[in-house]
């Protein structure tokens, strides 16, 4: 666990350019997790005098070395959830790049799902669908108990939507009847929490609690990116119905239009959410969830935003 983050600043540098490297640390109250499969290390300075030219080498190494350091993406985190008067939740998981990360700020804290439970059902039907398991032309008829006010009005008893449809309106635009069809369809809310938990999801309650957290649904997403959620064919069932979606106020608008997003969000009353794949980060793809508790509206998904283009800079900034 980490509770620090790396800060150089002016002073600093001044020491290095003494030829002592100073790295100064400040506590984090918020928990933060981080972990990637390769170290990083910098060459101890000669002990000769240091020369100008070397010394702004040096200088731009540790800057270097600071940028690329997941204290820097949890100080950039940590200021802009201090400053929305929110709680908020975050996970990152690298798909790419020479040291994958897996990074959290607040990661295992729960927070109320809201429609991002549709994502976790999305996700198993897709399995099903490439498993051949189930039909995404099959029928799903209506039930009074499916229904929630959403965005379609012609929902009646008897009538019935394919798989394909149902899942269209739930991914696009977060149509809450379809979402409660979907999940009746999959054998209920037993069914799909279990499933998730089979799959990483372990201390998730979709639907009925209808609680989760950031570190839950990047496992998902992660899982479902690296192929082991039904592959390809689920990912060519799946994907098109989580891109261009509603609501692209969050993540999406933190990447600015640099990469596709697939992403599920969820707003309730004073939450939004946002989880999300980038597919073509400046690093390789990656995995952003953000989770939020008391914000609510525009305050929300300007706070998801700012996060997801603290990560992008993040990203590029390993990279380089």
């Amino acid at each position: 666990m980490i509770r620090s983050v790396y800060r150089v600043g002016l002073a600093s540098r001044a020491v290095v350019a003494a030829g002592v490297t100073v790295l100064a640390l400040a506590p984090v109250v918020s928990d933060v997790h981080a972990s990637t499969s390769a170290g990083l290390s910098m060459a101890k300075p000669p002990a000769a005098a240091v020369t100008v030219s070397a010394t702004r080498q040096l200088v731009s190494a540790l800057d270097q070395l600071v940028a690329r350091s997941p204290m820097t993406l949890t100080a950039s985190v940590q200021q802009i959830a201090q400053a929305s008067g929110g709680s908020v939740g975050v996970a990152v998981i690298e798909l790419g790049g020479s040291a994958p990360l897996v990074w959290s700020f607040n990661g295992g804290q729960v927070f109320t799902a809201a429609s991002t439970y549709k994502l976790a059902a999305l996700m198993m039907e897709a399995q099903n669908v490439a498993a051949g398991t189930t039909d995404p032309n099959g029928l799903v008829c209506y039930q009074d108990d499916d229904y929630e006010a959403g965005w379609y009005d012609d929902y009646a008893d008897g009538v019935c939507f394919t798989r394909n449809e149902l899942a269209r309106r739930a991914g696009l635009v977060s149509d809450n009847t379809a979402g409660h069809m979907l999940v009746r369809d999959l054998g209920g809310a037993a069914a799909l929490n279990a499933w998730a938990a089979s799959v990483g999801a372990a201390t998730s309650v979709f639907f009925t609690d209808n609680t989760t957290s950031a570190s839950d649904l990047a496992v998902l997403w992660a899982d479902e990116a690296k192929g082991k959620l039904g592959g390809a064919a689920a990912q060519a069932w799946l994907y098109p119905l989580l891109v261009g979606t509603a609501t692209e106020a969050g993540i999406p608008a933190g990447v600015a239009a640099r990469s596709v997003v697939v992403h599920k969000t969820g707003a309730l009353d004073g939450e939004e959410n946002d989880a999300a794949l980038v597919e073509s980060g400046p690093n390789g793809a990656y995995v952003l969830t953000v989770m939020t508790d008391g914000l609510g509206g525009d305050a929300g998904w300007q706070t998801i935003a700012s996060i997801s283009s603290a990560v992008w800079s993040f990203e590029s900034a390993k990279a380089s």
